[in-house]
């Protein structure tokens, strides 16, 4: 496979985004509550981290709680929060040992203290590990995204750091949560919908959509591999003709 710029292969994406949908649909299914969809879900995330290891895949972005997720049933919503708890005490070690540094993104202020402390800690625990950036996004959008960064911007402006003809695209771009790690080269969806509702809007501008039919808790290695090798097949022109 050819060599690009900052390493690694072309064929292989840089940065994966996932919009992790179905987990309902898939308990009703089989006729059990939302929670054990949530669940079985969850439990994906080792696999898919470990699997992204495996294609050399250095960035991964879980589309995990929107903003407008506080808006199902409150005992959806708990057993979801319940669920937070449960996994960052019970996969971080493992993690961790694997390689994984984990990072949190989204408004914090609207969770529980005890879960913004095991943020703190699992984010703590695993900073220095360098196989996989695993980013989980809670209490999300993609619209939230944008106005946070134009309000650092303001603020900056506002305190004379900052010039009016300064800001640019590359400056709203550096204020966005996950501004190190790049642009997703590829989006998936699971589920079966075809939307990105309020994800990564301003990042995904070029990025690749990769749509299944498959429920997140039936996504696995497989079809991780099936959009990878999908990706290596399009051609990314960025608005230029090749």
């Amino acid at each position: 496979m050819d060599e690009v710029p900052g390493g690694g292969c072309k064929d292989v994406p840089n940065h994966v985004a996932i919009i992790m949908d179905g987990n309902g649909r898939w308990a009703q299914k089989r006729h059990l509550p939302a929670a054990a969809g949530h669940r079985a879900g969850a439990k994906k995330v080792r696999e898919i981290s470990e699997a992204c290891v495996e294609h050399d895949i250095k960035n991964l972005t879980l589309f995990a709680f929107s903003t407008e997720n506080w808006q199902r049933p409150d005992k959806e919503v708990g057993g979801l929060m319940d669920l937070m708890r449960y996994v960052m005490k019970t996969d971080i070690e493992d993690l961790r040992k694997k390689g994984v540094r984990l990072s949190i993104v989204g408004e914090r202020a609207a969770f529980d203290t005890d879960i913004v402390d095991l943020m703190e800690k699992c984010e703590e625990s695993t900073a220095h590990n360098e196989k996989l950036n695993l980013n989980v996004a809670v209490n999300f959008g993609g619209r939230w995204d944008i106005v946070q960064a134009v309000r650092k911007i303001m603020t900056k402006y506002d305190q004379g750091s900052l010039a009016f003809q300064e800001i640019s695209e590359e400056l709203i771009g550096e204020h966005l949560s996950l501004a190190e790690l790049g642009d997703p080269d590829l989006l998936i969806r699971t589920g079966g919908d075809a939307r990105i509702s309020n994800f990564l809007l301003w990042q995904i501008a070029y990025t690749e959509l990769y749509f299944t039919d498959d429920f997140w808790p039936d996504f696995g290695a497989a079809q991780l591999a099936e959009a990878v090798n999908e990706f290596a097949i399009r051609s990314r022109r960025f608005g230029r003709r090749v």
